[in-house]
Formats: structure tokens, C-alpha cells, sequence
């Protein structure tokens, strides 16, 4: 065999959909953390962009013990908990096999930044249907905030899947 003809395989480098599941795993850890989320409203202005986007960052916050002993844990953090777990399906469902095709191209990107938006509105609709009591008006109201949140920090997601394989 010609040494021009080796097979095309990346070594090294991980699928878009988990290393972009590994970014949001780190964005909700460590910007959804209780000393995060402190440290955002503590030093942060709402009333400056930077500041603004820095407490976004902080919207899936998730808490270490739960200050509603009633609700308990899973209560408090399922809108994390969700939006991790839509995340992570949405980026194995999005990249089709036209994306997977063309690794490094703008549409692994896209597609990184599109699933993570879809999973902040669908992680908020679900946790405010379960928490609020089942009000649907409310679970509406609060899906904008999440699909916000998705639209505003998914690109990190959508920056991590680039160049992954298939």
C-alpha cells in the first residue's frame, strides 16, 4: 500500500457532540456553581454589558444542599439537570451526516450552538411545568429566559464542537 493512501483517521481528537457535551458539562459546573453565581452579582453591574453577560452565564445556577427541604435537591437543580441532559442529546441528533462529513466546517458550529439553545428553552419549559405547579403560563414566560441564555452562550458550545469527528 502507497503511503498515500493511509486511512483518514483522527487520532486524538474527540466526536463534536462530546466534546461539546464536555463544555457544557464545565459551563453549567463552573458558571452555575453557588460561588459563581455569588461572585456574579456581588461584583458585577446589570447595567453593563459585561455584567449582564457574566450573570447570564450564571442563569442554570444549581445548588450544593437544598434550602427547601420539601422540594429536596432534584427540585432546585432541574433545570441544570435537564438542560445537561438535552444538551448533551440534541448534539448527538443534530450533527447529521452531512455535518459529520466536514469536520471543522461552520455547520458543526452551528449545529453546537442551535442544540444548546433548543436545550435551554426545552430544559426550562419541563422544569417550570414540573416546579411552578404546572402552570403553563408560567412555564411559558420562563422558556424565553432559557432559549435566551441558550442563543447568548451556546457559541462556546458551538466553539468546542468544531473539529470533532463524527
Amino acid at each position: 500500500m502507497a503511503l498515500t493512501h493511509r486511512p483518514r483517521t483522527v487520532r486524538g481528537y474527540g466526536t463534536a457532540a462530546g466534546t461539546g457535551t464536555l463544555a457544557a458539562l464545565i459551563l453549567v459546573g463552573v458558571c452555575g456553581s453557588p460561588w459563581y453565581v455569588s461572585w456574579a452579582e456581588a461584583h458585577t453591574a446589570p447595567s453593563s454589558a459585561g455584567g449582564w453577560y457574566l450573570r447570564l452565564l450564571a442563569w442554570p445556577a444549581w445548588r450544593v444542599e437544598s434550602a427547601d427541604s420539601a422540594h429536596g435537591v432534584l427540585a432546585t437543580d432541574l433545570r441544570a439537570i435537564l438542560l445537561l441532559v438535552f444538551a448533551a442529546g440534541l448534539l448527538y441528533l443534530l450533527p447529521a451526516g452531512q455535518v459529520a462529513r466536514v469536520p471543522g466546517s461552520a455547520s458543526q458550529f452551528f449545529s453546537g450552538w442551535a442544540a444548546y439553545t433548543l436545550a435551554g428553552a426545552a430544559a426550562t419549559l419541563l422544569a417550570a411545568l414540573f416546579t411552578s405547579g404546572g402552570s403553563l403560563l408560567a412555564a411559558f414566560e420562563t422558556t424565553g429566559t432559557g432559549a435566551g441564555y441558550g442563543f447568548f452562550a451556546g457559541w462556546i458550545i458551538g466553539l468546542a464542537s468544531l473539529g470533532g469527528r463524527a
